[in-house]
Protein backbone atom coordinates (compact mmCIF):
# COMPACT_ATOMS: atom_id res chain seq x y z
CA UNK A 1 0.00 0.00 0.00
CA UNK A 2 2.81 2.39 0.92
CA UNK A 3 4.64 1.46 -2.26
CA UNK A 4 1.54 2.23 -4.35
CA UNK A 5 1.19 5.59 -2.60
CA UNK A 6 4.78 6.49 -3.50
CA UNK A 7 4.16 5.50 -7.11
CA UNK A 8 1.13 7.82 -7.23
CA UNK A 9 3.14 10.64 -5.67
CA UNK A 10 5.85 10.08 -8.27
CA UNK A 11 3.60 9.97 -11.34
CA UNK A 12 1.41 12.99 -10.46
CA UNK A 13 4.20 15.63 -10.72
CA UNK A 14 5.27 14.06 -14.01
CA UNK A 15 1.73 14.32 -15.39
CA UNK A 16 1.51 17.95 -14.28
CA UNK A 17 4.81 18.77 -16.01
CA UNK A 18 3.86 16.88 -19.18
CA UNK A 19 3.80 19.18 -22.22
CA UNK A 20 3.72 16.93 -25.30
CA UNK A 21 1.57 14.02 -26.38
CA UNK A 22 4.68 11.88 -26.80
CA UNK A 23 5.55 12.38 -23.12
CA UNK A 24 1.95 11.57 -22.14
CA UNK A 25 2.07 8.23 -23.98
CA UNK A 26 5.23 7.32 -22.11
CA UNK A 27 3.61 8.17 -18.78
CA UNK A 28 0.50 6.24 -19.79
CA UNK A 29 2.65 3.19 -20.47
CA UNK A 30 4.33 3.63 -17.08
CA UNK A 31 0.92 3.79 -15.40
CA UNK A 32 -0.09 0.51 -17.06
CA UNK A 33 3.11 -1.35 -16.07
CA UNK A 34 2.92 -0.13 -12.47
CA UNK A 35 -0.82 -0.81 -12.09
CA UNK A 36 -1.54 2.89 -11.52
CA UNK A 37 -3.94 2.83 -14.44
CA UNK A 38 -6.74 1.97 -11.99
CA UNK A 39 -5.97 4.93 -9.69
CA UNK A 40 -8.60 7.64 -10.13
CA UNK A 41 -6.36 10.68 -9.57
CA UNK A 42 -3.66 9.79 -12.15
CA UNK A 43 -6.43 8.74 -14.56
CA UNK A 44 -8.15 12.10 -14.05
CA UNK A 45 -4.92 13.93 -14.88
CA UNK A 46 -4.40 11.76 -17.94
CA UNK A 47 -7.93 12.47 -19.23
CA UNK A 48 -7.51 16.18 -18.42
CA UNK A 49 -4.42 16.39 -20.62
CA UNK A 50 -6.23 14.74 -23.54
CA UNK A 51 -9.32 16.97 -23.24
CA UNK A 52 -7.51 20.25 -22.65
CA UNK A 53 -8.09 22.67 -25.55
CA UNK A 54 -4.33 23.23 -26.08
CA UNK A 55 -3.32 19.55 -26.06
CA UNK A 56 -6.59 18.03 -27.18
CA UNK A 57 -6.68 14.45 -28.45
CA UNK A 58 -10.25 13.35 -27.89
CA UNK A 59 -9.82 10.01 -29.66
CA UNK A 60 -7.08 9.03 -27.22
CA UNK A 61 -9.21 10.30 -24.32
CA UNK A 62 -12.10 8.13 -25.55
CA UNK A 63 -9.89 5.03 -25.75
CA UNK A 64 -8.74 5.55 -22.15
CA UNK A 65 -12.21 6.49 -20.91
CA UNK A 66 -13.84 3.33 -22.30
CA UNK A 67 -11.43 1.19 -20.27
CA UNK A 68 -12.38 2.80 -16.95
CA UNK A 69 -14.81 0.61 -15.01
CA UNK A 70 -16.14 3.34 -12.72
CA UNK A 71 -15.32 6.84 -13.95
CA UNK A 72 -15.65 9.60 -11.36
CA UNK A 73 -17.97 12.55 -11.98
CA UNK A 74 -14.79 14.60 -12.45
CA UNK A 75 -13.73 12.36 -15.35
CA UNK A 76 -17.22 12.51 -16.89
CA UNK A 77 -17.03 16.29 -16.66
CA UNK A 78 -13.61 16.33 -18.33
CA UNK A 79 -14.95 14.30 -21.25
CA UNK A 80 -18.00 16.57 -21.60
CA UNK A 81 -15.82 19.69 -21.38
CA UNK A 82 -13.42 18.41 -24.03
CA UNK A 83 -16.21 17.69 -26.51
CA UNK A 84 -18.05 20.95 -25.76
CA UNK A 85 -14.90 22.79 -26.94
CA UNK A 86 -14.46 20.59 -30.00
CA UNK A 87 -15.81 20.74 -33.55
CA UNK A 88 -18.47 18.22 -32.56
CA UNK A 89 -20.28 19.61 -29.47
CA UNK A 90 -23.12 17.12 -30.02
CA UNK A 91 -20.85 14.45 -28.58
CA UNK A 92 -20.81 16.36 -25.27
CA UNK A 93 -24.60 16.04 -25.11
CA UNK A 94 -24.40 12.33 -25.86
CA UNK A 95 -21.87 11.78 -23.04
CA UNK A 96 -24.03 13.83 -20.63
CA UNK A 97 -27.04 11.64 -21.45
CA UNK A 98 -24.98 8.45 -21.10
CA UNK A 99 -23.62 9.66 -17.74
CA UNK A 100 -27.13 9.92 -16.31
CA UNK A 101 -28.30 6.64 -17.84
CA UNK A 102 -25.48 4.87 -16.02
CA UNK A 103 -26.62 6.35 -12.73
CA UNK A 104 -24.10 9.19 -12.27
CA UNK A 105 -25.46 12.49 -10.97
CA UNK A 106 -24.13 15.67 -12.59
CA UNK A 107 -22.72 18.39 -10.34
CA UNK A 108 -22.43 22.18 -10.65
CA UNK A 109 -19.40 21.75 -12.96
CA UNK A 110 -21.25 19.46 -15.36
CA UNK A 111 -24.07 21.82 -16.34
CA UNK A 112 -21.96 24.73 -17.64
CA UNK A 113 -20.07 22.42 -20.01
CA UNK A 114 -23.32 20.91 -21.33
CA UNK A 115 -24.96 24.32 -21.68
CA UNK A 116 -21.93 25.59 -23.60
CA UNK A 117 -22.45 22.77 -26.11
CA UNK A 118 -26.15 23.67 -26.39
CA UNK A 119 -25.23 27.31 -27.03
CA UNK A 120 -22.69 26.36 -29.71
CA UNK A 121 -25.17 24.29 -31.71
CA UNK A 122 -28.19 26.53 -30.88
CA UNK A 123 -30.13 23.63 -29.36
CA UNK A 124 -32.48 25.48 -27.03
CA UNK A 125 -34.76 22.49 -26.52
CA UNK A 126 -31.92 20.43 -25.08
CA UNK A 127 -30.87 23.48 -23.08
CA UNK A 128 -34.34 23.71 -21.55
CA UNK A 129 -34.11 20.05 -20.48
CA UNK A 130 -30.80 20.82 -18.80
CA UNK A 131 -32.43 23.83 -17.16
CA UNK A 132 -35.17 21.58 -15.73
CA UNK A 133 -32.52 19.19 -14.41
CA UNK A 134 -30.67 22.09 -12.76
CA UNK A 135 -33.85 23.13 -10.94
CA UNK A 136 -34.65 19.56 -9.83
CA UNK A 137 -31.15 19.00 -8.46
CA UNK A 138 -31.11 22.33 -6.61
CA UNK A 139 -28.29 23.91 -8.60
CA UNK A 140 -30.44 26.84 -9.81
CA UNK A 141 -28.93 28.93 -7.01
CA UNK A 142 -25.41 28.23 -8.30
CA UNK A 143 -24.08 31.41 -9.95
CA UNK A 144 -21.88 29.48 -12.40
CA UNK A 145 -24.78 27.33 -13.61
CA UNK A 146 -27.15 30.33 -13.82
CA UNK A 147 -24.66 32.36 -15.85
CA UNK A 148 -24.24 29.43 -18.24
CA UNK A 149 -28.02 29.29 -18.62
CA UNK A 150 -28.10 32.98 -19.57
CA UNK A 151 -25.38 32.38 -22.16
CA UNK A 152 -27.27 29.41 -23.60
CA UNK A 153 -30.55 31.30 -23.95
CA UNK A 154 -29.10 34.48 -25.48
CA UNK A 155 -26.98 32.36 -27.87
CA UNK A 156 -30.23 30.74 -29.02
CA UNK A 157 -31.75 34.23 -29.49
CA UNK A 158 -34.20 33.80 -26.58
CA UNK A 159 -33.15 36.97 -24.78
CA UNK A 160 -36.33 37.09 -22.70
CA UNK A 161 -35.58 33.67 -21.16
CA UNK A 162 -32.02 34.82 -20.45
CA UNK A 163 -33.35 37.97 -18.75
CA UNK A 164 -35.66 35.84 -16.60
CA UNK A 165 -32.75 33.70 -15.39
CA UNK A 166 -30.67 36.84 -14.78
CA UNK A 167 -33.46 38.46 -12.73
CA UNK A 168 -33.56 35.35 -10.53
CA UNK A 169 -29.88 35.63 -9.51
CA UNK A 170 -29.73 37.21 -6.03
CA UNK A 171 -26.08 38.31 -6.15
CA UNK A 172 -24.87 39.04 -9.69
CA UNK A 173 -21.16 39.23 -10.36
CA UNK A 174 -19.34 40.79 -13.30
CA UNK A 175 -19.55 37.55 -15.31
CA UNK A 176 -23.35 37.41 -15.08
CA UNK A 177 -23.71 41.08 -16.07
CA UNK A 178 -21.23 40.71 -18.92
CA UNK A 179 -23.00 37.60 -20.24
CA UNK A 180 -26.30 39.48 -20.39
CA UNK A 181 -24.72 42.56 -22.01
CA UNK A 182 -22.94 40.41 -24.62
CA UNK A 183 -26.25 38.65 -25.29
CA UNK A 184 -27.93 41.97 -25.99
CA UNK A 185 -25.10 42.99 -28.33
CA UNK A 186 -25.17 39.72 -30.27
CA UNK A 187 -28.94 39.99 -30.69
CA UNK A 188 -28.82 43.56 -32.08
CA UNK A 189 -30.20 45.14 -28.92
CA UNK A 190 -27.54 47.77 -28.40
CA UNK A 191 -29.78 50.13 -26.41
CA UNK A 192 -30.52 47.37 -23.88
CA UNK A 193 -26.81 46.55 -23.63
CA UNK A 194 -25.94 50.17 -22.77
CA UNK A 195 -28.84 50.35 -20.29
CA UNK A 196 -27.70 47.12 -18.59
CA UNK A 197 -24.15 48.48 -18.34
CA UNK A 198 -25.39 51.60 -16.57
CA UNK A 199 -27.48 49.46 -14.21
CA UNK A 200 -24.39 47.35 -13.54
CA UNK A 201 -22.41 50.44 -12.57
CA UNK A 202 -25.28 51.63 -10.36
CA UNK A 203 -25.10 48.22 -8.62
CA UNK A 204 -21.40 48.90 -7.84
CA UNK A 205 -20.19 45.94 -9.90
CA UNK A 206 -16.83 46.77 -11.49
CA UNK A 207 -16.70 45.92 -15.23
CA UNK A 208 -13.80 43.97 -16.71
CA UNK A 209 -12.21 44.34 -20.15
CA UNK A 210 -14.71 41.93 -21.73
CA UNK A 211 -17.59 44.01 -20.37
CA UNK A 212 -16.12 47.22 -21.77
CA UNK A 213 -15.44 45.68 -25.19
CA UNK A 214 -19.07 44.56 -25.48
CA UNK A 215 -20.42 47.94 -24.38
CA UNK A 216 -18.16 49.69 -26.88
CA UNK A 217 -19.54 47.42 -29.63
CA UNK A 218 -23.04 48.41 -28.50
CA UNK A 219 -22.07 52.10 -28.66
CA UNK A 220 -20.77 51.54 -32.20
CA UNK A 221 -24.00 49.82 -33.22
CA UNK A 222 -26.10 52.58 -31.66
CA UNK A 223 -23.83 55.43 -32.84
CA UNK A 224 -23.69 56.47 -29.15
CA UNK A 225 -20.42 58.39 -29.15
CA UNK A 226 -21.21 60.07 -25.81
CA UNK A 227 -21.32 56.80 -23.84
CA UNK A 228 -18.42 55.43 -25.87
CA UNK A 229 -16.26 58.48 -25.12
CA UNK A 230 -17.05 58.20 -21.41
CA UNK A 231 -15.87 54.57 -21.45
CA UNK A 232 -12.72 55.68 -23.29
CA UNK A 233 -12.05 58.25 -20.53
CA UNK A 234 -12.66 55.60 -17.90
CA UNK A 235 -10.21 53.21 -19.57
CA UNK A 236 -7.53 55.89 -19.68
CA UNK A 237 -8.09 56.76 -16.02
CA UNK A 238 -7.69 53.18 -14.82
CA UNK A 239 -4.60 52.74 -16.95
CA UNK A 240 -5.76 50.02 -19.36
CA UNK A 241 -5.18 52.36 -22.28
CA UNK A 242 -1.47 52.83 -21.72
CA UNK A 243 1.27 53.36 -24.28
CA UNK A 244 3.50 51.19 -22.10
CA UNK A 245 1.19 48.20 -22.23
CA UNK A 246 1.05 45.68 -25.05
CA UNK A 247 -1.11 42.92 -23.58
CA UNK A 248 -3.56 41.06 -25.79
CA UNK A 249 -6.52 42.32 -23.74
CA UNK A 250 -5.44 45.91 -24.25
CA UNK A 251 -5.10 45.42 -28.01
CA UNK A 252 -8.67 44.10 -28.11
CA UNK A 253 -9.96 46.93 -25.90
CA UNK A 254 -8.14 49.62 -27.84
CA UNK A 255 -9.44 48.20 -31.12
CA UNK A 256 -13.00 48.32 -29.75
CA UNK A 257 -12.48 52.01 -28.82
CA UNK A 258 -11.10 52.72 -32.30
CA UNK A 259 -14.03 51.00 -34.00
CA UNK A 260 -16.54 52.81 -31.79
CA UNK A 261 -15.21 56.20 -32.88
CA UNK A 262 -15.03 55.09 -36.51
CA UNK A 263 -18.60 53.76 -36.59
CA UNK A 264 -19.78 56.98 -34.93
CA UNK A 265 -18.21 59.01 -37.75
CA UNK A 266 -15.23 60.39 -35.81
CA UNK A 267 -12.49 59.17 -38.15
CA UNK A 268 -9.96 61.71 -36.87
CA UNK A 269 -10.34 60.43 -33.31
CA UNK A 270 -10.25 56.81 -34.49
CA UNK A 271 -6.99 57.44 -36.35
CA UNK A 272 -5.51 59.13 -33.27
CA UNK A 273 -6.34 56.05 -31.19
CA UNK A 274 -4.85 53.83 -33.89
CA UNK A 275 -1.61 55.85 -33.99
CA UNK A 276 -1.31 55.73 -30.17
CA UNK A 277 -1.67 51.95 -29.97
CA UNK A 278 1.65 50.41 -28.86
CA UNK A 279 0.71 47.14 -30.53
CA UNK A 280 -1.65 46.54 -33.42
CA UNK A 281 -2.99 43.19 -34.54
CA UNK A 282 -4.68 42.41 -37.85
CA UNK A 283 -8.10 43.26 -36.41
CA UNK A 284 -6.93 46.79 -35.48
CA UNK A 285 -5.56 47.40 -38.98
CA UNK A 286 -8.74 45.98 -40.53
CA UNK A 287 -10.92 48.24 -38.37
CA UNK A 288 -9.10 51.38 -39.51
CA UNK A 289 -8.95 50.28 -43.16
CA UNK A 290 -12.65 49.39 -43.07
CA UNK A 291 -13.52 52.73 -41.46
CA UNK A 292 -11.80 54.72 -44.23
CA UNK A 293 -13.54 52.64 -46.87
CA UNK A 294 -16.93 52.98 -45.16
CA UNK A 295 -16.75 56.77 -45.29
CA UNK A 296 -15.66 56.98 -48.92
CA UNK A 297 -11.95 57.54 -48.30
CA UNK A 298 -10.76 54.65 -50.39
CA UNK A 299 -7.26 55.98 -51.09
CA UNK A 300 -6.54 56.34 -47.35
CA UNK A 301 -7.70 52.75 -46.90
CA UNK A 302 -5.33 51.54 -49.62
CA UNK A 303 -2.40 53.56 -48.26
CA UNK A 304 -3.03 52.18 -44.78
CA UNK A 305 -2.92 48.68 -46.25
CA UNK A 306 0.59 49.39 -47.50
CA UNK A 307 1.51 50.47 -43.97
CA UNK A 308 0.12 47.18 -42.70
CA UNK A 309 2.31 45.22 -45.10
CA UNK A 310 5.39 47.26 -44.12
CA UNK A 311 4.67 46.46 -40.46
CA UNK A 312 5.08 42.76 -41.29
CA UNK A 313 1.48 41.69 -40.73
CA UNK A 314 -0.25 39.50 -43.28
CA UNK A 315 -3.77 40.55 -44.35
CA UNK A 316 -6.69 38.19 -43.80
CA UNK A 317 -10.10 37.72 -45.40
CA UNK A 318 -11.59 40.82 -43.72
CA UNK A 319 -8.73 42.96 -45.05
CA UNK A 320 -9.45 42.02 -48.65
CA UNK A 321 -13.17 42.54 -48.27
CA UNK A 322 -12.44 46.22 -47.53
CA UNK A 323 -9.69 46.51 -50.16
CA UNK A 324 -11.75 45.12 -53.04
CA UNK A 325 -14.62 47.38 -52.01
CA UNK A 326 -12.24 50.37 -52.00
CA UNK A 327 -10.96 49.47 -55.49
CA UNK A 328 -14.53 49.16 -56.74
CA UNK A 329 -15.49 52.56 -55.30
CA UNK A 330 -12.68 54.43 -57.08
CA UNK A 331 -12.48 52.26 -60.19
CA UNK A 332 -8.95 51.08 -59.44
CA UNK A 333 -9.01 48.01 -61.71
CA UNK A 334 -5.23 47.58 -62.03
CA UNK A 335 -4.73 47.68 -58.27
CA UNK A 336 -7.62 45.24 -57.84
CA UNK A 337 -5.94 42.88 -60.30
CA UNK A 338 -2.73 43.08 -58.26
CA UNK A 339 -4.62 42.20 -55.07
CA UNK A 340 -6.31 39.37 -56.97
CA UNK A 341 -2.88 37.95 -57.89
CA UNK A 342 -1.86 38.14 -54.25
CA UNK A 343 -4.81 36.15 -52.91
CA UNK A 344 -4.42 33.53 -55.63
CA UNK A 345 -1.15 32.53 -53.93
CA UNK A 346 -2.90 31.98 -50.59
CA UNK A 347 -5.95 30.15 -49.26
CA UNK A 348 -7.75 33.49 -48.93
CA UNK A 349 -8.81 33.23 -52.56
CA UNK A 350 -10.96 30.19 -51.72
CA UNK A 351 -13.12 32.15 -49.25
CA UNK A 352 -16.63 32.61 -50.67
CA UNK A 353 -17.07 36.13 -49.25
CA UNK A 354 -13.70 37.26 -50.64
CA UNK A 355 -14.53 35.70 -54.02
CA UNK A 356 -17.84 37.55 -54.08
CA UNK A 357 -16.13 40.83 -53.17
CA UNK A 358 -13.52 40.28 -55.90
CA UNK A 359 -16.24 39.56 -58.43
CA UNK A 360 -18.08 42.71 -57.33
CA UNK A 361 -14.89 44.75 -57.83
CA UNK A 362 -14.45 43.49 -61.40
CA UNK A 363 -18.12 44.05 -62.18
CA UNK A 364 -18.13 47.63 -60.88
CA UNK A 365 -14.89 48.54 -62.65
CA UNK A 366 -16.27 47.36 -66.01
CA UNK A 367 -14.42 44.05 -66.40
CA UNK A 368 -17.57 41.95 -66.54
CA UNK A 369 -15.76 39.10 -68.30
CA UNK A 370 -13.42 38.56 -65.33
CA UNK A 371 -16.37 39.02 -62.97
CA UNK A 372 -18.28 36.28 -64.81
CA UNK A 373 -15.30 33.90 -64.63
CA UNK A 374 -15.05 34.34 -60.85
CA UNK A 375 -18.82 34.09 -60.47
CA UNK A 376 -18.93 30.80 -62.37
CA UNK A 377 -16.07 29.45 -60.24
CA UNK A 378 -17.71 30.21 -56.87
CA UNK A 379 -18.38 27.06 -54.85
CA UNK A 380 -21.50 28.61 -53.37
CA UNK A 381 -23.48 31.50 -54.85
CA UNK A 382 -25.47 33.42 -52.24
CA UNK A 383 -27.86 36.30 -52.90
CA UNK A 384 -25.00 38.79 -52.64
CA UNK A 385 -23.02 37.04 -55.38
CA UNK A 386 -26.00 36.91 -57.75
CA UNK A 387 -26.90 40.52 -56.98
CA UNK A 388 -23.37 41.83 -57.52
CA UNK A 389 -23.16 40.16 -60.92
CA UNK A 390 -26.60 41.42 -61.99
CA UNK A 391 -25.80 44.96 -60.82
CA UNK A 392 -22.41 44.94 -62.56
CA UNK A 393 -23.89 43.89 -65.88
CA UNK A 394 -26.73 46.40 -65.60
CA UNK A 395 -24.33 49.26 -64.78
CA UNK A 396 -22.22 48.59 -67.87
CA UNK A 397 -24.96 48.33 -70.46
CA UNK A 398 -25.37 44.55 -70.51
CA UNK A 399 -29.04 44.75 -69.61
CA UNK A 400 -30.23 41.63 -71.42
CA UNK A 401 -27.40 39.56 -69.93
CA UNK A 402 -28.32 40.89 -66.47
CA UNK A 403 -31.97 39.90 -66.92
CA UNK A 404 -31.00 36.45 -68.23
CA UNK A 405 -28.86 35.99 -65.12
CA UNK A 406 -31.77 37.03 -62.91
CA UNK A 407 -33.98 34.41 -64.53
CA UNK A 408 -31.25 31.84 -63.87
CA UNK A 409 -31.14 32.98 -60.25
CA UNK A 410 -34.89 32.46 -59.93
CA UNK A 411 -34.43 28.84 -60.98
CA UNK A 412 -32.05 28.28 -58.05
CA UNK A 413 -34.24 27.05 -55.19
CA UNK A 414 -31.53 27.71 -52.58
CA UNK A 415 -31.44 31.49 -53.02
CA UNK A 416 -34.10 34.19 -53.16
CA UNK A 417 -33.67 37.74 -54.55
CA UNK A 418 -33.76 40.62 -52.08
CA UNK A 419 -34.48 44.35 -52.35
CA UNK A 420 -31.01 45.12 -53.73
CA UNK A 421 -31.31 42.40 -56.38
CA UNK A 422 -34.44 44.05 -57.69
CA UNK A 423 -32.71 47.44 -57.90
CA UNK A 424 -30.24 45.83 -60.33
CA UNK A 425 -33.04 44.16 -62.28
CA UNK A 426 -35.07 47.37 -62.61
CA UNK A 427 -31.95 49.34 -63.58
CA UNK A 428 -31.31 46.81 -66.34
CA UNK A 429 -34.87 47.28 -67.59
CA UNK A 430 -34.44 51.06 -67.45
CA UNK A 431 -31.21 51.10 -69.46
CA UNK A 432 -32.75 48.81 -72.07
CA UNK A 433 -36.10 50.67 -72.19
CA UNK A 434 -38.08 47.52 -71.34
CA UNK A 435 -41.23 49.05 -69.84
CA UNK A 436 -43.44 45.93 -69.79
CA UNK A 437 -40.69 43.75 -68.35
CA UNK A 438 -39.94 46.44 -65.77
CA UNK A 439 -43.56 46.41 -64.60
CA UNK A 440 -43.53 42.62 -64.50
CA UNK A 441 -40.49 42.51 -62.22
CA UNK A 442 -41.73 45.43 -60.11
CA UNK A 443 -44.98 43.58 -59.42
CA UNK A 444 -43.23 40.24 -58.86
CA UNK A 445 -41.36 41.69 -55.91
CA UNK A 446 -44.50 41.50 -53.80
CA UNK A 447 -46.40 38.77 -55.64
CA UNK A 448 -43.58 36.20 -55.70
CA UNK A 449 -41.30 37.11 -52.80
CA UNK A 450 -43.31 39.32 -50.46
CA UNK A 451 -40.88 42.24 -50.86
CA UNK A 452 -42.42 45.68 -50.39
CA UNK A 453 -41.00 48.18 -52.95
CA UNK A 454 -38.86 50.92 -51.41
CA UNK A 455 -38.01 54.44 -52.61
CA UNK A 456 -35.13 53.07 -54.69
CA UNK A 457 -37.44 50.73 -56.61
CA UNK A 458 -39.93 53.50 -57.34
CA UNK A 459 -37.02 55.66 -58.49
CA UNK A 460 -35.95 52.93 -60.93
CA UNK A 461 -39.49 52.62 -62.28
CA UNK A 462 -39.89 56.40 -62.66
CA UNK A 463 -36.53 56.51 -64.44
CA UNK A 464 -37.61 53.65 -66.73
CA UNK A 465 -40.92 55.29 -67.65
CA UNK A 466 -39.35 58.74 -68.03
CA UNK A 467 -36.56 57.53 -70.31
CA UNK A 468 -39.13 55.66 -72.41
CA UNK A 469 -41.18 58.86 -72.81
CA UNK A 470 -44.18 57.61 -70.82
CA UNK A 471 -44.05 60.78 -68.71
CA UNK A 472 -47.72 61.05 -67.69
CA UNK A 473 -47.64 57.45 -66.48
CA UNK A 474 -44.41 58.19 -64.62
CA UNK A 475 -46.04 61.22 -62.93
CA UNK A 476 -49.04 59.11 -61.90
CA UNK A 477 -46.72 56.50 -60.38
CA UNK A 478 -45.04 59.23 -58.33
CA UNK A 479 -48.44 60.44 -57.10
CA UNK A 480 -49.46 56.90 -56.07
CA UNK A 481 -46.28 56.23 -54.08
CA UNK A 482 -46.95 55.20 -50.45
CA UNK A 483 -44.07 57.43 -49.30
CA UNK A 484 -43.11 61.05 -50.00
CA UNK A 485 -40.98 61.24 -53.20
CA UNK A 486 -37.37 62.19 -52.60
CA UNK A 487 -35.13 64.37 -54.76
CA UNK A 488 -33.81 61.35 -56.70
CA UNK A 489 -37.31 60.44 -57.87
CA UNK A 490 -38.14 64.01 -58.93
CA UNK A 491 -34.74 64.16 -60.63
CA UNK A 492 -35.49 60.99 -62.61
CA UNK A 493 -38.79 62.49 -63.78
CA UNK A 494 -37.09 65.78 -64.62
CA UNK A 495 -34.46 63.94 -66.65
CA UNK A 496 -37.27 62.47 -68.75
CA UNK A 497 -38.64 65.97 -69.23
CA UNK A 498 -35.32 67.10 -70.69
CA UNK A 499 -34.98 64.05 -72.96
CA UNK A 500 -38.50 64.45 -74.36
CA UNK A 501 -38.69 68.27 -74.05
CA UNK A 502 -41.78 68.34 -71.86
CA UNK A 503 -41.59 71.83 -70.34
CA UNK A 504 -45.07 71.82 -68.79
CA UNK A 505 -44.31 68.75 -66.68
CA UNK A 506 -40.90 70.22 -65.87
CA UNK A 507 -42.71 73.27 -64.44
CA UNK A 508 -44.73 71.08 -62.08
CA UNK A 509 -41.70 69.02 -61.09
CA UNK A 510 -39.65 72.19 -60.63
CA UNK A 511 -42.19 73.58 -58.17
CA UNK A 512 -41.99 70.41 -56.09
CA UNK A 513 -38.20 70.43 -56.18
CA UNK A 514 -38.14 74.03 -54.93
CA UNK A 515 -40.04 72.86 -51.84
CA UNK A 516 -37.31 70.35 -50.96
CA UNK A 517 -34.07 71.19 -49.20
CA UNK A 518 -31.77 69.59 -51.70
CA UNK A 519 -28.02 70.05 -51.20
CA UNK A 520 -27.08 68.91 -54.71
CA UNK A 521 -26.96 71.19 -57.70
CA UNK A 522 -27.78 68.58 -60.36
CA UNK A 523 -31.58 68.95 -60.41
CA UNK A 524 -31.42 72.76 -60.54
CA UNK A 525 -28.91 72.71 -63.38
CA UNK A 526 -31.10 70.19 -65.19
CA UNK A 527 -34.17 72.40 -64.71
CA UNK A 528 -32.19 75.41 -65.97
CA UNK A 529 -31.11 73.48 -69.08
CA UNK A 530 -34.72 72.51 -69.87
CA UNK A 531 -35.82 76.13 -69.69
CA UNK A 532 -32.82 77.25 -71.78
CA UNK A 533 -33.57 74.68 -74.49
CA UNK A 534 -37.15 75.95 -74.62
CA UNK A 535 -36.00 79.59 -74.75
CA UNK A 536 -37.60 80.42 -71.41
CA UNK A 537 -34.85 82.64 -70.03
CA UNK A 538 -36.93 83.86 -67.13
CA UNK A 539 -37.10 80.25 -65.92
CA UNK A 540 -33.34 79.92 -66.30
CA UNK A 541 -32.85 83.05 -64.20
CA UNK A 542 -35.26 81.79 -61.54
CA UNK A 543 -33.43 78.45 -61.20
CA UNK A 544 -30.04 80.16 -60.96
CA UNK A 545 -31.28 82.71 -58.38
CA UNK A 546 -32.83 79.93 -56.33
CA UNK A 547 -29.48 78.09 -56.24
CA UNK A 548 -27.78 81.29 -55.16
CA UNK A 549 -30.33 82.07 -52.43
CA UNK A 550 -30.05 78.56 -51.00
CA UNK A 551 -26.22 78.62 -51.28
CA UNK A 552 -26.27 75.52 -53.47
CA UNK A 553 -22.82 75.10 -54.97
CA UNK A 554 -22.49 73.59 -58.40
CA UNK A 555 -20.80 70.20 -58.32
CA UNK A 556 -18.55 69.15 -61.18
CA UNK A 557 -17.96 65.76 -62.71
CA UNK A 558 -14.52 64.17 -62.52
CA UNK A 559 -12.63 61.21 -63.90
CA UNK A 560 -9.65 59.27 -62.62
CA UNK A 561 -6.89 57.37 -64.39
CA UNK A 562 -4.57 54.81 -62.76
CA UNK A 563 -1.02 55.97 -63.49
CA UNK A 564 0.97 53.96 -60.97
CA UNK A 565 -0.97 51.45 -58.92
CA UNK A 566 0.11 50.56 -55.41
CA UNK A 567 1.72 47.16 -55.12
CA UNK A 568 0.39 44.70 -52.55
Amino acid sequence: MIQKYHRVQTILPLLEKCRTFKELKQLHGLMITTSLIKQIIPLSNLIDFCTNSETSNLNYAESVFLQIDHPSVYIWNSMIRGHSNSNNPNEALFIYREMQQLGYSPDHFTFPFVLKACATINDQNYGKCVHDRIIKTGFDSDLYASTSLIHMYVSCADVEAGEKVFDGIPHRNVVAWTTLIAGYVNNDRATDAIRAFKEMEFSNVEPNDITLVNVLVACAQNRDIETGASIHDRVRQIGSFSTESNSTSNVILNTAILEMYAKCGSLKKARAIFDEMPERNVVAWNSMIGAYNQYGRAWEALKLFMGMRISGLNPDEATFLSLFSACANIGALVLGQGLHSYIEKTNIGKDVAVGTSLMDMYAKTGDTQSAAQIFNGLERKDVMAWTSMIMGMAMHGQSHEALDLFREMQRDDEVKPDHITYIGVLCACSYAGLVDEGYKHFNSMTNLYGLVPMEEHYCCMVDLLSRAGVLIEAEKLVQKMPMEPNIAIWGALLNGCEIHENVNLADRVGNRIMELRSQGSGVYVLLSNIYAKAGRWQGVKMAREFMKSKAVERSYGWSSVEVKALSP
